[in-house]
């Protein structure tokens, strides 16, 4: 099943992000050496280039930072690292701008582009099966519109880059309406070329579902709503329909023994192998590191933690048998992640109880989605996890689909597609609870829904930017009370600052407002 990402040291080196510069004088080629010059020639060839641009999401930036930008600087996470340059980017008063987390997370993300560039480029001119040609190309579109849509929502101002860099470029900022352009004709490319669905060990690659699922999601944050409710209908109503649905179980979304369910619409693969088995070669650690970063004390570094505000969010309703919402004990490691309390609550093995937190940390609440503490049986977390992260799942699906609806005041056809996630969960449908919602009050049960199903996914920055807290004084005093990191954070400034080092090579840089 995640066999595809393997591929040789010869092709990542190919694609490696930078171009080599040759120093020699003597037009004499080597016949041996494989550079950019020869590497196109056959359908290995392009295979080898697609499977590197998955290979980057290995990478720090991607697997091990991306949640700091897209979580913890949200206001339902907060870091308590004892390393202050991570803390800084949670407290969102960041003062060094290369510090490594910035540098990997706006690296990895330029190399990803990168290596998509170099397979959108050369492909299409290699004699091979025209159906594989296709394919590849439309999925380095859609890996190449998955990393700019990271990027624009980060950083904001950037370039718009489409072709392979030479070492002598230096790119200016594009208007961000160019940039989400392109994300969309990319998606659109990828969606007429990708496949259904696939099978074996090329399951996990992008599909025509992924394509729709990122595109809706793509318009939905510009504010494009008839346009996502259209792209995403392609998964609810239309072709894709009968392909994807809810698991019953809720866990399974974040067990590494059911991943590629029929919930996920694109899931980032991930496998256990040796630790510290170098990059891009065919040995490499291709797990995730993101959970000793996430992890409490005695099993991680007890950088991110979890507001307390938000286990609230999901005692606001019991289940229709009066139980507790179980998507919180997958959300949350805290001392009631069993509600029996600490005395009951495992962690890791052993119970909350037994650690003997210190007085300020045992009122502490970790992020539980994609930790290992099911597999850690009293052991220190890994740099090579091997669950897969659900980067477009189902469920945010609908609740993207119901959302556009409301916001083209088709309140009450929406209510259908909430109660699909909700019901899941055992809760009793939104016609029976709070029915007759105008459109006002159907965002904010929107904004609390997104908060039970989806907390700790990636997703909430770009939910509170979509929805205006950053840009408007009132709705970020609410966010200051839920998360006081918020005090440094002046009305618009949203994005974060580029690494400085970029902007000293390249004079067509800007840095963002509000970093200067």
């Amino acid at each position: 099943m995640k066999q595809f990402f393997k591929y040789t040291a010869i092709a990542a080196l190919a694609l490696s992000l930078g171009a080599c510069k040759k120093y020699l004088e003597l037009d004499i080629e080597n016949p041996n050496r494989v550079d950019e010059g020869n590497f196109w020639v056959n359908g290995t060839n392009a295979l080898q280039g697609v499977n590197a641009i998955y290979g980057n999401f290995y990478r720090n930036g991607p697997s091990r930072w991306l949640p700091y930008y897209l979580d913890v600087r949200s206001d339902d996470g907060y870091s308590t690292s004892p390393w202050p340059e991570l803390r800084s980017i949670s407290g969102l008063n960041t003062t060094n701008y290369n510090f490594e987390v910035q540098i990997d997370t706006w690296g990895h993300h330029w190399r990803g582009v990168y290596r998509a560039n170099q397979v959108i480029a050369n492909v299409p001119g290699i004699q091979m099966d025209t159906t594989l040609r296709s394919r590849y190309v439309g999925e380095a579109k859609f890996l190449r519109a998955w990393y700019y849509y990271n990027l624009v929502t980060i950083w904001g101002n950037i370039p718009l880059i489409l072709e392979p860099s030479q070492p002598a470029d230096k790119p200016a900022q594009a208007p961000q309406t160019e940039v989400w352009a392109q994300i969309e004709r990319d998606l659109l490319d990828a969606a007429a070329s990708l496949p259904m669905s696939y099978t074996g060990e090329e399951v996990g690659r992008a599909t025509r579902g992924a394509a729709h699922g990122l595109l809706g999601r793509a318009y939905l944050q510009q504010g494009k709503n008839q346009q996502a409710v259209d792209a995403l209908a392609w998964l609810i109503t239309g072709p894709g329909a009968g392909m994807y649905g809810l698991v019953p179980n809720y866990y399974d979304n974040f067990r590494h023994t059911t991943e590629n369910n029929r919930e996920s619409v694109f899931e980032i693969q991930f496998k256990m192998r040796q630790e510290n088995s170098g990059e891009d070669g065919p040995q490499s650690n291709v797990g995730t590191s993101r959970a000793p970063f996430f992890a409490p004390p005695g099993h991680g570094f007890n950088d991110a933690n979890m507001h307390r505000w938000v286990l609230n969010e999901f005692h606001q309703e019991r289940t229709t048998t009066g139980a507790r919402d179980p998507r919180l004990a997958v959300t949350a490691l805290y001392d009631s992640t069993d509600e029996r309390g600490p005395q009951f609550t495992p962690v890791y093995g052993s119970s909350f109880a037994s650690k003997n937190y210190a007085a300020d940390i045992v009122n502490r609440v970790w992020y539980r989605k994609y930790l290992n503490d099911e597999m850690r049986i009293n052991q220190f977390e890994v740099f090579n996890g091997p669950k897969n992260f659900r980067s477009i799942r189902y469920a945010d699906v609908l609740l993207m689909y119901a959302e556009a609806l409301n916001n083209l005041n088709r309140t009450a056809e929406a209510y259908t597609f909430v109660d699909r996630v909700r019901q899941r969960a055992g809760l009793a449908p939104l016609a029976t609870v709070r029915p007759g919602m105008n459109r006002t009050q159907f965002q904010a049960q929107i904004e609390h829904e997104r908060i039970t199903e989806l907390t700790g996914e990636c997703l909430r920055w770009n939910d509170l930017a979509r929805w205006g807290y950053f840009d408007d004084a009132a709705k970020l005093n609410l966010l200051k009370a839920r998360d006081p990191e918020f005090a440094n954070m002046p009305v618009g400034r949203k994005y974060a600052p580029i690494p400085q080092s970029e902007i000293d090579i390249n004079p067509n840089l800007k840095q963002n407002p509000g970093w200067n």
